[in-house]
């Protein structure tokens, strides 16, 4: 966040399953990168268990109300970008490019989608592609499988490693056909 001009506050949400020693190492490192950590109790409480944060978050505006800039200049290559993203989010050493993802990539150049911003679709459980690499893997490179344009939302999606992104919706939503009938049963779920 800092790389974007943008003042961080970390919000620690508290489940009954964590230690306190859990809780202990992310403030301490937290603090070490003068990044202000609170414990929320928002899956518990709700937004009662936010108020802290919203004072935290409230006080880190109060002091620096930041100056955002983007990671990368829009006009940048997309491919540039992809490997700007990968580097200075992920901590990648490099980007492996296939063939098929070349390709799209240079349409969506000729296509005159080259000017916009980069959305990497790519696993929640590591900072790599691969959902196995846990931590903070270093020497690692991402592989690019897939492009294609969000037109209507305004940037590049490129696919990362073995990723299942969700299917679209139908035209007709599931919730049309529910109900709950005389007796209090819910009917049409399935």
């Amino acid at each position: 966040m800092k790389q974007h001009g943008v003042p961080p506050v970390v919000s620690l949400n508290v489940f009954d399953g964590d230690t306190a020693e859990e809780h202990r190492l992310i403030i301490d490192r937290c603090a070490e990168l003068d990044v202000p950590a609170v414990k929320t109790e928002i899956w518990a409480k709700g937004g009662a268990g936010g108020l802290e944060l919203a004072d935290a978050v409230r006080e880190t505006l109060d002091k620096d109300e930041g100056d955002y800039r983007p990671l990368y200049p829009l006009e940048l290559p997309l491919e540039e970008k992809i490997r700007t993203i990968a580097a200075k989010v992920y901590g990648a050493a490099g980007v492996n490019i296939a063939p098929p993802a070349q390709k799209q990539l240079a349409q969506l150049e000729e296509l005159g989608f080259g000017a916009l911003p980069v959305c990497m679709a790519k696993t929640q459980y590591s900072l790599s592609d691969d959902q196995f690499k846990r931590g903070r893997p270093t020497d690692f490179e991402v592989t690019v499988r897939e492009a294609k344009v969000s037109a209507g939302a305004g940037f590049v999606v490129v696919f990362t490693g073995d990723i299942m992104t969700m299917p679209g919706l139908g035209k007709r939503p599931a919730a049309v056909n529910m109900k709950v009938n005389h007796k209090g049963q819910i009917e049409g779920l399935f």
